[in-house]
């Protein structure tokens, strides 16, 4: 069964007024939710992805539902376990608390562009050779194997080459002029700091996708399916990332669970690539019925329980710690001092998230 060309339409025309509106209200009134607000919306989005789902399920079949399913659990976890990189890009680039959620949006919204991308590419990809599956399941498995040998190692930073190019060519200022990204100074258009973190979040988000990508195509064929699971696993991260701060740090088994589902599909990916047994230049092949495939339910619960068992042992290893870095020690001689984007003294944000890492909060090199 195919899923009908008017409920495409239809969804991402949805989604798109959504991401808008959502958008305009950040702009219209910068600030720093609180607890209750970010839950409030993290609790809608969620809701608004499960709704998804049974609208799925009643247009067309349970199928693709599961797929959708257990692809946005899977983009979902994947996304959380990176937010403690946009908390240090947050910190790094010394954004102000109040302008970060439009700093996110913006950030999130690029990402979609350039995930919109390579799921376009992907798919095309897969739809020609089907032996590719052997490469994403072993590069899958490649980084599960990478996450349980360096799940002990901070969280960091790299600007990529492109962040790192802006900097050295674009006439910049140097500070934030709320959210603009270009100005006039001396009569001279000149470029803000807030441009090169809009794309320092997005272009890093990029190569987050590099594995959850491949991940999601373990679970579905259907690109409509890969990119509605990202937009809504993507649409909530912008609360999440101020509803869980601090407490990233108490989902310590997170990365354990993430490699143990990057390998289950990575797994999958192989077998039915043994399955479909077509290989380039042999020509048509039968399919090795001996093969076995892994259903997208077994997918979609073996998913659901490593999260559910990662993130329960995770609170009961740390119970009675508190590692929120939002209480931790803020040194205002510190703060007062040094520019936006630039190498030097460090803000409350990067404070905290050196705090959270058990790092000096007020070393400033």
């Amino acid at each position: 069964m195919e899923l009908p060309v008017w409920f495409e339409i239809s969804t991402f025309v949805g989604l798109t007024v959504l991401l808008l509106a959502d958008l305009a209200l950040v702009v219209r009134r910068p600030h720093e939710p609180s607890v209750k607000e970010a839950t409030a919306w993290v609790v809608f989005y969620v809701a608004l992805a499960l709704a998804f789902g049974g609208i799925v399920l009643a247009v067309t079949n349970g199928q693709f539902a599961t797929e959708f399913y257990a692809g946005w659990l899977t983009e979902y976890s994947l996304s959380v376990d990176n937010l403690f990189v946009f908390v240090i890009i947050m910190a790094r680039f010394r954004v102000p608390r109040k302008l970060q959620q439009e700093v996110l949006m913006v950030g999130i919204i690029i990402a979609l562009v350039l995930r919109g991308l390579f799921i376009l590419a992907g798919a095309a990809v897969i739809e020609r050779f089907i032996w590719v599956f052997f490469l994403f399941g072993a590069f899958l498995v490649y980084t599960a194997i990478n996450l349980v040998r360096h799940r002990e190692e901070d969280e960091d930073y790299e600007e990529n080459g492109l962040i790192r190019r802006m900097r050295k060519v674009l006439p910049m200022t140097q500070d934030f002029h709320d959210s603009k990204i270009r100005v006039v100074q001396d009569g001279k258009k000149l470029w803000t700091p807030m441009i090169v973190v809009f794309l320092a979040l997005g272009t890093t988000d990029l190569l987050f996708a590099l594995d959850s990508i491949p991940a999601i195509f373990g679970l579905t064929r259907e690109p409509f399916i890969v990119f509605t699971a990202n937009i809504f696993a993507l649409m909530g991260l912008r609360q999440l990332y101020f509803l869980l701060g601090g407490l990233l740090k108490r989902l310590v088994y997170l990365s354990l669970g993430l490699a143990v589902i990057l390998a289950f599909i990575g797994v999958k990916l192989i077998l039915e690539a043994l399955h479909e047994n077509q290989y380039p230049f042999a020509g048509e092949r039968e399919p090795l019925e001996s093969i076995p495939a892994i259903p997208t339910w077994l997918s979609l619960t073996v998913i659901l329980v490593v999260l559910l068992v990662a993130t329960v042992a995770s609170l009961i290893k740390t119970r009675g710690e508190v590692p929120d870095a939002e209480g931790a020690a803020i040194d205002p001689a510190v703060t007062d001092t040094g520019e936006p984007g630039r190498p030097g003294a460090l803000t409350e944000d990067e404070q905290r998230a050196r705090a959270a890492t058990g790092e000096d909060p007020h070393r400033t090199s």
